[in-house]
């Protein structure tokens, strides 16, 4: 009986002492990846650095690390121009810490993160959309952040943009003889978009628009504002030939 206790209190120390050691083993492991991500990222090995951190990130360990290791993860995807992984980490960032206090700086990231996915205005404007709202939310939320003429900036690209894939649909519809939806997209753009930076060549095809719709009074509106607002116009030539050729 003596010797079965014995044997029951050694097994019972040995127990004790691996879950001891598997309390200490995670923050040695931790820590050492974290800085094995560091050493990566230093070399800027992007991809090597973020296969560590996700080990941090997913040894919930430390709810600090944790929280830096998911910061350095969409900093190297971006580094590493894979704009789509640092997008979703980035927002998945804003999602698990809402009030955490770099929202800011990952605001500003995240932007900069659809921008590079803007595509050319004849194809899909979903990122500039999406960059354009993440801005104006970094605007809105934190006013007096020291980027904030910066980020004005991005909007009016963004705003540009958005208008200048409005007038390629527009131009696309004129040319396909549908001169009502062409009236419709540039006239939307212009009341959408007052700082439009081609509002000159805007007009000039508003005015083509008009005039081969039949609407003639509208089209020399435009082609007025056109001749009047924007004088030194690259389209002020090719408008007055137009008017010629279609009178």
């Amino acid at each position: 009986m003596h010797k079965s206790l014995i044997c029951l209190f050694l097994i019972s120390l040995i127990f004790l002492a691996a879950c001891g050691s598997k309390t200490v083993a995670p923050a040695k492991n931790t820590g050492f990846y974290f800085q094995e991500g560091e050493e990566f990222f230093e070399k800027g090995l992007y991809r090597d650095a973020i296969a560590s951190w996700e080990k941090v990130r997913d040894s919930y360990f430390s709810p600090e690390l944790n929280t830096l290791a998911e910061l350095k993860i969409a900093e190297a995807h971006f580094l590493g121009e894979e704009y789509i992984e640092a997008a979703v980490a980035y927002e998945a960032f804003l999602t698990n810490h809402p009030g955490h206090p770099r929202v800011a700086d990952v605001l500003y990231q995240l932007g900069l993160s659809y921008m590079y996915q803007i595509l050319s205005v004849d194809q899909d404007q979903t990122s500039t959309n999406f960059a354009l709202n993440t801005f104006k939310t970094l605007q809105e939320r934190f006013p007096q952040d020291r980027r904030h003429e910066e980020v004005q900036i991005y909007i009016d690209r963004c705003n540009n943009q958005l208008a200048a894939s409005e007038l390629n649909i527009g131009v696309f519809y004129l040319r396909t003889k549908s001169y009502s939806a062409s009236v419709n997209r540039i006239e939307g753009l212009l009341k959408k978009y007052p700082n439009y930076y081609e509002r000159d060549k805007a007009y000039y095809y508003l005015g083509q628009a008009y005039l081969l719709g039949g609407e003639k009074e509208k089209a020399v509106v435009a082609f007025n504002t056109l001749f009047n607002d924007y004088t030194g116009s690259e389209f002020i030539h090719d408008a007055q030939r137009f008017i010629e050729k279609n009178n």
